[in-house]
């Protein structure tokens, strides 16, 4: 039994809509990384007309909004998140009138439209850092430019490294330095200068003028800098990202810009939504990014770092779900994106990494709150890990004592039809080499399979509409039930899940009665064999 779902009872079943009126506190929202989705014109990058061209996929697969990846006119020495111009197409991706069609489009089918914006750091070419090099008065001020150490000033201005390996810091013909927290193409914005956020608020009701429904906010966490910028007075500070308190991430500061975009927003009247990529060392200081008066969402890595073990797993839920509570928060949860390994691969790739991966989408998208489903792990794509060292393109890969360098895995262009590559992705092959063997992984492969993990995603999504203890965080509490070791069991109204993260078969009395699962279960209607590494949902 992989599903059971009628024609009738979703007919009859109530829309899975938060009492509360916000969309988002319960959305399902698929991140699209636009040079791998799909490609229109043949050059081997995705494009916005791409996008646009398979809509109908997310349609179908029953997601309620599309998070773009930057499109905006840019060296792309970071994937596009070292931007150039922030209210301009690059001619890579398409051009403005193919944004407001894209925009048109998932509108027309019922599709809202969230897209990154970058407000820590510019790209080098954009006018203000040009400006900065070229002298021009008061141009540096935008930016963090600081004289060197030492006696002739050879030395960086502090002990700061870039997340993608090395110093921060970079030095100028004249002498100078200038703060990068990531690539030297990326330089860091000053935002105590008050024109830099006049700039960024103009930015934001550029687009939403066009009627995109909100952003999600890269490095949100980054924007303001500890007074002085101290030393750190220890290395390898990549990995204390997210874990312990630092001078250049997660300053009180950030709250207040945080606040005015939320205002800024809130005047637009319909549902527009800011979602913080943001790192925290504690679930406490995360929820601060999403107070009544801030941000709608907070991604929750907590819950993507999580190892596949069920009491680690308990703890993060009920803390990630308490400190969201605290201030009336939804919380996410999501399990890859553009940054990270791939679950299918983290929980050990092969049959047990996608057995694991399928039950872990099941207890994402019965949490309360809103979930993040990063393009292709819908298919059941793994991580790539054996790419030639000559065709990556990630920027920590060039570096050292950063990012281990090795996202372009996780960013192969999406399989979409055929038995070689580029499997339908477009008719000029693809910008990173797609491995044989994903046609079978293929949307058209997979379309008309039950045991598919397309298939498993589609059902589970219109299960979540339609019954209104999936995913709502105001359906009820969660209640956790006693279960067998390894196995997690709670409730909400109407509703149950249990997740079997033993490599082995685990006999229990039956919740209920199965409604779907990531791999067939057995029940006499009194007990119930859960297969090894899988997780069913259950309605009583």
């Amino acid at each position: 039994m992989t599903h059971e779902l009628t024609a009738s009872r979703l007919a009859s079943a109530s829309s899975n809509v938060s009492a509360s009126g916000g969309w988002w506190r319960d959305a399902v929202i698929y991140q699209v990384y636009v040079r791998s989705f799909a490609d229109s014109d043949g050059d081997g990058v995705g494009d916005l007309r791409g996008v646009r061209g398979r809509l109908p996929h997310l349609a179908r697969l029953g997601v309620d909004a599309v998070w773009l990846t930057p499109f905006y006119v840019s060296p792309q020495a970071d994937g596009g998140y070292d931007v150039a111009d922030y209210r301009a197409v690059d001619p890579l991706f398409g051009d403005l009138a193919d944004a407001d069609d894209l925009v048109r489009a998932a509108h027309a089918l019922g599709l809202r439209v969230i897209v990154d914006v970058v407000p820590n750091h510019t790209s080098e070419e954009h006018v203000w850092f040009r400006a900065a090099l070229a002298g021009e008065p008061g141009a540096r001020e935008r930016y963090w430019f600081r004289p060197g150490r030492g006696a002739d000033g050879a030395e960086p201005p502090n002990d700061w490294e870039s997340v993608f390996g090395g110093p921060a810091w970079t030095r100028v013909p004249d002498g100078d330095w200038y703060l990068h927290l990531f690539a030297p193409e990326q330089p860091d914005l000053n935002w105590d200068h008050p024109e830099v956020a006049a700039e960024f608020a103009s930015v934001l009701r550029f687009w939403l003028d066009l009627g995109v429904d909100g952003f999600r906010v890269d490095v949100a966490h980054g924007m303001v800098k500890a007074p002085g910028l101290p030393d750190i007075g220890r290395g390898a500070q990549a990995t204390l990202i997210g874990t312990e308190p630092l001078p250049f991430f997660d300053q009180d500061g950030v709250h207040e810009i945080h606040r005015s975009w939320r205002r800024l927003l809130d005047s637009y009247g319909d549902g527009r939504i800011g979602v913080a990529e943001a790192w925290a060392p504690t679930s406490e200081r995360l929820a601060l990014y999403v107070r009544p008066d801030e941000l709608h969402q907070a991604f929750n890595f907590r819950f993507l770092n999580c190892p596949w073990d069920p009491a680690a797993m308990r703890t993060v839920i009920d803390e990630s779900l308490a400190a969201t509570a605290s201030v009336g928060a939804p919380t996410t949860w999501v399990l890859s994106n553009h940054d990270v390994v791939r679950h299918v691969t983290r929980y050990g790739g092969g049959e047990q990494g996608l057995a694991r991966a399928r039950a872990a989408a099941l207890l994402m998208l019965a949490l309360p709150g809103s979930a993040y489903v990063y393009q292709g792990e819908e298919l059941g794509l793994p991580e790539v890990t054996d790419l030639p060292d000559e065709v990556r393109q990630d920027p920590a890969f060039h570096r050292t004592a950063g990012q281990d360098g090795l996202r372009d895995g996780c960013r192969i262009p999406l399989p979409w039809s055929g038995t070689e590559a580029p499997y339908g992705f477009g008719d000029g092959g693809s910008w990173l080499p797609q491995p044989a063997g994903w046609g079978a992984l293929s949307v058209a492969a997979q379309t008309g399979d039950p045991h598919s993990t397309l298939e498993l995603y589609r059902a589970a999504l219109e299960l979540r509409r339609a019954l209104p203890g999936l995913g709502s965080p105001d359906a009820g509490p969660l209640t956790w039930l006693s279960a067998p070791e390894g196995v997690l069991l709670f409730s909400r109204p109407g509703f149950a899940c249990t997740l079997n993260t033993r490599g082995v078969a685990v006999e229990l009395p039956s919740p209920g009665r199965p409604v779907l699962s990531s791999a067939p279960v057995e029940t006499d209607g009194r007990t119930v064999r859960l297969p090894a590494d899988s997780c069913t949902w259950w309605a009583f």
